[in-house]
């Protein structure tokens, strides 16, 4: 393994959840007890809304809590975002930026995921970033070219 690099295992929650949900954490989180090695991370990304119950409750396992997304901004006029600041007030560990639906249906282009990837940096986080190509431009054969687009773009 290089080092420094460690392995992360992490789930992503999306928009799925409600405090309902918080056993099936718990589980999750007891789970990896006995299960994770010290080499390795394991991460799980939750709803906004559940984000510091699931620290609480991570707390006491090995698994780390995550928020899905971050505004680039640390405060400001920004109804319905969150960030990054926020996101680890909260107790997130990492944030997950550049999903491929917010690519898609929101027009996080590459400048903003870079842009919400220093937002993570400046509050403390890590910052996973995401990249993709769509079902069509793997079709066409622009997968290598679409990656390298989003890595040089996005980091």
């Amino acid at each position: 393994m290089t080092p420094g690099i460690r392995p992360l295992v992490a789930g992503n929650w999306k928009m799925n959840g409600t405090s309902a949900s918080l056993n099936e954490l718990r589980m999750i989180g007891n789970g990896f007890m006995s299960g994770l090695d010290a080499e390795t991370e394991a991460l799980v990304c939750v709803p906004a809304t559940l984000l510091h119950q699931a620290a609480e409750i991570l707390s006491r396992t090995p698994v780390r809590a995550g928020g899905e997304d971050c505004h680039p901004k640390e405060s400001g006029a920004y109804t319905g975002e969150i960030s990054a600041e926020m996101l680890k007030d909260a107790g997130a560990s990492h944030v997950i930026v550049g999903h491929s639906e917010r690519r898609e249906q929101c027009g996080d282009h590459d400048a903003i995921v870079n842009a919400k990837a220093s937002a993570a940096w400046r509050a403390g986080l890590v910052a996973i970033i995401c990249i993709g190509e769509t079902r069509a431009e793997r079709e066409a054969g622009a997968t290598l070219d679409v990656l390298s687009r989003q890595l040089d773009g996005s980091v």
